[in-house]
């Protein structure tokens, strides 16, 4: 079992927010490293782009249909990372 501990940074977020209306209904938001992963059990990953062929073809699916595995072996939450900005990966 691999466990390694992540350092403590901030995250600048967007998230959604019916309140503000329009087209880019979104606020930014800080979250920690303790926001995500505090008290559980996470897989990270990441990708080295959203939409990419291999990514959405061959990874993304994989961790999806696995997830009850992963979820019967203790796993909280998987979470992956993505380099592109907020619209594409919004798309």
């Amino acid at each position: 079992m691999y466990d390694k501990s992540l350092p403590d940074v901030t995250f600048h977020t967007r998230v959604r927010d019916e309140s503000i209306g329009g087209t880019n209904p979104f606020r930014w938001e800080d979250k920690t490293t303790a926001d995500f992963f505090a008290g559980k059990r996470v897989v990270l990953f990441s990708l080295p782009g959203a939409f990419t062929p291999t990514c959405s073809t061959y990874q993304l699916p994989d961790f999806e249909k696995l997830y009850p595995e992963f979820k019967a072996e203790g796993i909280d939450e998987i979470y992956c990372v993505a380099v592109n900005d907020t619209f594409v990966m919004n798309a």
